[in-house]
């Protein structure tokens, strides 16, 4: 009996050393070159020399986090593996603390090629999360002949219709970001804009529908940041992280029937420097676009007009980017971006117009138009660690814009023909716009406790804009009809947002502040002078939940705010068109727009999944719409007169069919309700969009992509603009050891002579208008691209795998139950598809 109670007494001393012997391992595994979380890499835990059998073996979280709990006390070597990288060893010491941090460590590519051996996976063209959504440009092979439109097109809840507009989660209200950061030039016009650059210069394109406390309100739908194909400016890392002294870079030149263009990107890191230079040119001549308008008033009256109308844009941006690390817990970084573009307008026009207790008349006119914009943005800021793990920060910076522009315009009309012509006096105008931007942000970051972050922060914006509008009839100024103000806002937030995650459920949530002092000084027009200021309030919350290791679901809710710009409230009435007015409203009131989305994301080796139920809505959206006064002249403006409800369903499918075959979706389908009381107009109707195809390796290595798109009809309050069938596909070749690229890309609309056909009506208070747009998109571009450089970054950047993600292995449970059983290979190939 006591020898009994003897065993029992060493048998519970035993238990509880071991219980109390017991540390949770936790920290953050990122790649060496670009600062990236590292994926559902193996990590396994052996007794300090014993590298048979693992005493624990467990994945890194979708965002390169662990966290485990180890028994035992002593000396343990844990080793990280990934697909591609070479295996991280660190020994560590457990001495019953409870918890050890290891901070941040960072992993490299391997760089030896083993003969017969073929690495078969990388990292997913698609990281999805449950309010962010980022696609990896750089490793699609289409990125070496295709323009960042043409990208757009494959991004989850991103819309490009046949005319070139880009919508975010069926709207048309978002804010482009460059780098984190707003960006005039590409919010002004972002398709033209897109459409000049090639997607070398690109590294990803991230959709942020619910983009946190962090950023600013504006943008009813969300935001879409453009991640610059560049070297990662220094974070405060370790001292391997700046270690690797180098440079690579590429030239690319494209041509073809409607554009040609080129690029030169230079990166590199020496010592705690690292730069990157990225210059870019390129003429786009999309070709004449022809439109045929009927507009039919109640009163009978009808108008018929028959336009032709040829556009040319040259465009050149240049950007440069320093970061600099000053100790291991300061850093800085520097950016410059120069960009300019000059849009040259030509067409000629034929009106008709007669009916009830009107004349019938018609005549001819001509249109020249020119506008040009130069756009700088820069930005300087300084970020201080105050850990070691890098988890408890203060970031400032300071970002400047500064944007003039200039729009000349000149009608001229002949060939007149019948009685009760209206003036058909020449008519020319210039309008100057200047946009001033600086902006000051102060940003706090602490941890309060494991996977639980706060992050407290104020920006203040100050904005300046002039527009100085002269309008001439024949040739002589006409101060009655010209005008010339200055809008000044001012913008003063403060947000705090935070972040937690526990076991299988995560949550993000926060609240921002703006307030906003408006003023507008009229020198000369029939503008008056006002002042308003008012406060936002706009929530966000996200709730995340793990259902397995490869799959997750999430409820978001957000307010955005959408401020008029400069263009909406301009009050200038533009009279180039005889029989036409068009003009702002200075009146307008800040549109706020409400999202609620259910996101579902899965992935496997093979297929990557992402569905967003949606619903949206806002009573007071702004919208343009248009009536006849007494003296039959169509007015266009824009008021707060819209109420929007929206509720629908995107979806993006990638599956790897075989080694050579990758099958792409994405898609959406909505359903909009519109009504107005100002107006006493409703419409509604559902609208449906697809992009499907796939990318295939062929013989000797050649890269096929082929897609076709097609679109149902999108719905406004006055009526609807139709929908539209494109094909497009482009085929690409590497040689010299995947330095030189050479590419050829076509595009078609599926209508007669490749081109799109694109109908649409409205219905205003007092006429019904119909309307057919031919835009001539069918072309052929052929690119070449070269790449140079002594530094794996290259490798990284601008190799991609296609062909070689399709791989069979053992699922991710399969890998973590054979911890110990000494069937697990030793690189611990846990991989994920492209």
């Amino acid at each position: 009996m006591k020898q009994i109670r003897f065993f029992l007494s060493v048998m519970m001393l035993t238990m509880s050393a071991v219980v109390m012997a017991q540390t949770t391992v936790k920290g953050v595994l990122k790649d060496e070159v670009l600062d990236e979380s590292e994926p559902f890499a193996t990590v396994r835990v052996f007794k300090a020399g014993k590298t048979d059998k693992p005493v624990a073996m467990f994945l890194t979280k979708e965002d390169g986090q662990f966290s485990e709990k180890i028994n035992g006390k002593g000396k343990f070597d844990i080793v990280f593996s990934s697909v591609g990288k070479e295996d991280f060893r660190q020994t560590i010491e457990l001495n019953n603390e409870g918890v050890l941090d290891l901070g941040t460590l960072y992993i490299k590519e391997n760089t030896t090629v083993l003969k017969g051996v073929e690495v078969v996976a990388q990292k997913p063209l698609v990281k999805m999360e449950v309010d962010k959504m980022s696609y990896n440009v750089a490793e699609d092979e289409d990125s070496k002949s295709n323009t960042v439109l043409d990208m757009l097109r494959k991004v989850p809840m991103v819309t490009v219709d046949g005319q070139d507009n880009i919508s975010v989660n069926g709207s048309s209200s978002f804010k482009v970001y460059v780098d984190g950061m707003p960006n005039v030039m590409f919010s002004s016009n972002p398709s033209m804009v897109f459409k000049s650059m090639p997607a070398t210069a690109v590294k990803s394109i991230e959709v942020m529908t619910n983009p946190g406390a962090k950023y600013d309100a504006e943008g009813a739908s969300g935001v879409l940041n453009i991640v610059m194909n560049k070297q990662m400016p220094v974070t405060g890392g370790p001292a391997q992280s700046y270690s690797m002294n180098g440079y690579n870079g590429t030239v690319r030149a494209s041509a073809g029937n409607r554009q040609l263009g080129g690029s030169a990107f230079v990166s590199g890191q020496q010592g705690k420097l690292s730069y990157s230079v990225n210059a870019m040119t390129s003429y786009n001549k999309p070709g004449n676009t022809e439109t045929e308008l009927e507009q039919i008033q109640d009163n009978g009256v009808s108008q018929i007009m028959t336009s032709s109308n040829s556009v040319k844009t040259p465009f050149t941006m240049g950007s440069l980017t320093l970061g600099y690390q000053l100790d291991d817990m300061s850093v800085i970084n520097a950016t410059a971006q120069l960009n300019t573009m000059s849009m040259k307008s030509t067409g000629t026009t034929t009106t008709k117009m007669g009916g009830y207790d009107v004349s019938n008349f018609s005549y001819d006119s001509s249109t020249d138009m020119k506008n040009s914009r130069t756009s700088f943005s820069g930005s300087l800021d300084y970020q201080r660690f105050f850990n070691k793990e890098h988890t408890q920060s203060l970031a400032f910076t300071y970002q400047l814009n500064y944007s003039p522009a200039t729009t000349e315009s000149t009608n001229n009309f002949g060939g007149t023909r019948g009685a009760g012509l209206p003036d058909l006096s020449s008519r020319y105008s210039e309008n100057k716009d200047k946009t001033t931007n600086h902006t000051f942000q102060l940003d706090y970051s602490m941890p309060l406790g494991i996977g639980q972050t706060l992050s407290l922060g104020g920006k203040l914006q100050l904005h300046d804009a002039t527009s100085d509008s002269k309008y001439y009839l024949k040739d002589v100024y006409d101060p009655s009809t010209s005008s010339e103000y200055e809008y000044k806002n001012k913008i003063l937030a403060g947000y705090g947002e935070y972040v937690g995650n526990f076991n299988k459920f995560g949550v993000k949530t926060g609240v921002r502040y703006e307030y906003t002092w408006q003023d507008v000084e009229y020198h000369l027009g029939n503008g008056n002078d006002f002042s308003t200021s008012y406060g936002s309030l706009v929530p966000t919350a996200s709730l995340q939940y793990t259902l397995s290791q490869g799959s997750n679901l999430g409820l978001t809710y957000n307010m955005r705010i959408s401020r008029p710009g400069i263009s909406y409230l301009n009050p200038y009435v533009d009279k180039s068109n005889p029989i036409a007015l068009n003009y702002g409203n200075p009146d307008l009131d800040v549109e706020k727009a409400h999202n609620l989305s259910l996101v579902y994301n899965t992935f496997t080796p093979k297929l990557m999944v992402n569905l967003n139920l949606h619903h949206n809505f806002t009573d007071n959206a702004i919208s343009q719409y248009s009536f006849y006064d007494s003296d039959n002249l169509l007015n266009t403006t824009y008021g707060n007169v819209v109420k929007r409800h929206q509720t629908g369903l995107s979806a993006y499918v990638n599956y790897l069919l075989t080694k050579n075959t990758r099958l792409f979706m994405n898609g959406g389908l909505n359903y909009v309700d519109l009504s107005s009381d100002a107006l006493n107009q409703s419409n509604s109707g559902w609208t449906a969009n697809i992009m499907a195809g796939l990318q295939q390796t062929l013989p000797r290595d050649l890269k096929l992509s082929a897609f076709a798109i097609t679109s149902t009809k999108n719905y406004t309050l006055q009526g609807w603009s139709g929908g539209f069938n494109i094909l497009t596909a482009s085929l690409s070749k590497t040689l010299f050891n995947d330095k030189l690229t050479l590419g050829v890309q076509g595009i078609m609309g599926l209508n007669k002579g490749g081109n799109l056909n694109i109908e649409s009506s409205s219905r205003g208070q007092n006429f019904t208008s119909y309307n057919n747009v031919k835009v001539p998109i069918y072309g052929v571009t052929f690119t070449v691209s070269y790449t140079f450089g002594n530094s794996k970054v290259r490798a990284k950047q601008h190799t991609s795998r296609v062909q070689n993600d399709f791989i069979e292995q053992q699922s991710q449970g399969e890998i973590i139950n054979n911890a110990g059983s000494g069937s697990t290979s030793g690189n611990g190939n846990a991989t994920m598809p492209q």
